[in-house]
């Protein structure tokens, strides 16, 4: 027997060619007519590789020319395998505590926001998740009816769940105490012929197939969500069934909280509030404004920040979701500084997603509001109340004034209203009629354009209203920590070191934040627009200086290490950066002002009176409006124009 010998280099003998043949890698590439691209190396060995595939032949069938990776043997003879033990031994060893080692540290980075898992390892993750516990078992495919009844049956007594009879009437009284009527849906229910009306089309807003269809979209297509709550009830606006799918489906996607609209509430709710949600995920307070927005710096940062992680790509998309009316499209406008999707204080104005440019690596998709069907849960007052429907469009909003005056202070409403006492919700709308006039033929009140107007002033912010977070209506203790700070959980945020290389090599892929991650906001610099009588010194400042303090000497320390590529790179989040951009901008636009105004004064010094007011004439423009032409560049007609176009006509 002959022995094999297989080399991957072409089995034809190639020498260095000096024509210009496309086929020569060592051609000359400079001066090559009609010619874009020059093939390289690569392509032409992958171009032989088509050509060179099956052996050559001669007339009578005999091999001349080996094909690629053939040995070049006799034609007829029989060959062999090398006889070694490497052939039968692993190829990869791992030890069963490293393997457990890094299954926990594998689960506990998924199940962890604050650690992301940038690349999968060789190792098999499937045999890992141990499914065959969790699935369920298909008797007729264990334990047919043949081998278990018929002729054919093997076991000897069936298979039970039970022991003996103790164990059975043990089992019978657990779910016997564990048995709730409400979750029973296969027994049986009396008929009484009373059925439940359709709700009203209006409360339905949100849930229709297309919206959700919409939000898959942006799902789907997005890197990281952040989901926009309201800070007037976070609890209320969060979407539970998002959260779950994110989690089972979409694993790989970050999830972010965006505290938004905390200019209603009082500083000490939002410290509070970012500190009881940032266990669960990262979590930014936020102020969408035009002119005075708060967190955009903290925003933008934590998003170089996701992009500088997948450096794999070349851009990262990031999507805006959650209920309606909790300010998505305004957080976008806030961070482009700019006007690019259309914002209205009702709730339904974005009606399809769409993608907005915030940076060269960085794409914001903005979502309609979508709301999940809870009509079990969740009642219209509570629909209502959340901003989810229109006001005007609400039929018999007398209905959902009594709920919000128990929300609302009765300070708040007096100091806003001006109605000193009210007996009840009627009485309170009577007076309201009286004193705004709105009222019908006879002196009737108009109840129901009072319990809109009221609807839009709650929706709108107008009225004082926050949920005090379940055990923190009392301000935080220096013990209890700082609610400034966002914290990874202890049993989850561990780094495990040491072991052997093959567990290292097996937990890289994935990528921790640092131990000492903080998301550090000076929650004294949130503009909070209604009045709170007695709560302005609630916030835990000692806490907040010292932590804002630490975050400054960390950006210090780093910025003096940091390179000028890696500029955008920090591990400590903060206002202040942003802001100190926006005094840069603010300072040149005033320079430039002083320059012009002092170009103005010099030019008309000279001027008497009557020459300056005929120039200012000259200048100002007669007519309202714009022409279409003179600020759209139609066919590059006005390319070279600088100054803009006037009407010949004098």
């Amino acid at each position: 027997m002959v022995k094999t010998k297989s080399e991957t280099k072409a089995p034809r003998r190639e020498g260095i060619y000096r024509a210009s043949h496309s086929m020569n890698p060592h051609r000359p590439k400079d001066g090559v007519k009609g010619v874009a691209k020059v093939r390289d190396r690569s392509t032409i060995n992958r171009l032989q590789m088509y050509r060179n595939y099956k052996p050559k032949r001669n007339r009578v069938g005999k091999i001349i020319h080996a094909a690629p990776f053939q040995g070049r043997v006799a034609s007829g003879a029989v060959a062999r395998v090398e006889p070694n033990r490497k052939w039968f031994e692993n190829s990869r060893v791992i030890g069963q505590k490293a393997l457990q080692k890094f299954q926990e540290e594998l689960g506990a980075a998924v199940k962890n926001p604050y650690d992301m898992v940038m690349k999968m390892t060789k190792l098999p993750i499937t045999l890992l998740n141990e499914t065959a516990k969790n699935s369920r078992v298909h008797i007729l495919e264990t334990e047919s009816f043949e081998n278990t009844f018929g002729a054919k049956k093997t076991r000897k007594r069936p298979n039970l769940k039970v022991k003996d009879e103790e164990h059975l009437r043990e089992v019978i009284q657990n779910s016997t105490e564990t048995y709730t009527e409400d979750k029973d849906y296969d027994r049986v229910k009396e008929d009484t012929g009373v059925k439940a009306a359709a709700r009203d089309w209006i409360m339905s807003a949100g849930m229709s197939k297309r919206i959700w269809n919409e939000l898959y979209k942006v799902i789907d297509s997005s890197d990281v969500i952040l989901m926009v709550l309201d800070a007037r009830d976070p609890q209320g606006t969060r979407s539970k069934h998002i959260e779950e799918f994110l989690k089972k489906e979409k694993p790989n996607k970050h999830l972010v909280f965006v505290l938004n609209k905390v200019d209603l509430i009082p500083t000490w709710v939002t410290q509070r509030w970012v500190a009881i949600l940032s266990k669960e995920y990262p979590t930014i307070a936020f102020h969408a404004s035009m002119k005075h927005p708060f967190g955009k710096g903290a925003v933008i940062n934590l998003l170089r920040q996701f992009a500088k992680l997948h450096t794999d790509r070349k851009q990262i998309s990031v999507g805006f979701v959650g209920y309606p009316n909790v300010g998505k499209s305004s957080v976008i406008n806030a961070l482009r500084a700019k006007k690019v999707c259309k914002v209205a204080p009702i709730a339904g104005e974005t009606k399809v997603w769409q993608y907005i440019t915030l940076m060269r690596r960085i794409y914001l998709i903005d979502c309609p509001g979508v709301v999940y069907n809870t009509a079990q849960n969740e009642s219209d007052t509570e629909k209502v109340l959340k901003g989810v429907v229109r006001v005007e469009l609400v039929t018999y909003p007398e209905q959902y004034i009594p709920a919000l005056l128990e929300r609302v202070k009765a300070e708040h409403l007096s100091r806003t209203y001006g109605i000193e006492r009210w007996e009840d919700c009627d009485d309170f709308l009577k007076q309201m009629s009286i004193k705004s006039g709105k009222l019908l033929k006879g002196g009737e009140p108009d109840a129901t354009a009072i319990s809109k107007m009221m609807l839009n002033d709650w929706q709108r912010g107008k009225l004082p209203f926050y949920t005090a977070p379940a055990g923190f209506e009392t301000p935080l203790t220096k013990d209890a920590g700082s609610g400034g700070e966002e914290a990874v959980p202890a049993k989850e945020g561990d780094v495990v070191e040491g072991g052997d290389t093959t567990s290292a090599e097996s937990a890289s892929g994935i990528k921790k934040l640092p131990a000492d991650f903080k998301l550090v906001q000076d929650f004294r610099k949130i503009r909070v627009i209604p009045e709170f009588p007695g709560e302005e010194d609630l916030l835990d400042t000692e806490t907040l200086e010292r932590d804002l303090e630490e975050a400054k000497q960390k950006r210090e320390a780093s910025k003096r290490k940091m390179n000028a590529d890696d500029g955008d790179s920090s591990d400590t989040f903060s206002e202040d950066e942003d802001e100190e951009e926006v005094a840069d901008v603010r300072k040149k636009l005033l320079a430039d002002e002083e320059v012009a105004s002092k170009k103005a004064a010099a030019a008309g010094a000279n001027l008497t009176s009557k020459q300056r007011r005929a120039l200012l004439r000259k200048q100002k423009r007669r007519k309202t409006g714009s022409d279409f032409y003179e600020v759209t560049n139609v066919k590059n007609r006005n390319r070279e124009r600088k100054v803009p176009k006037t009407d010949k006509k004098k």
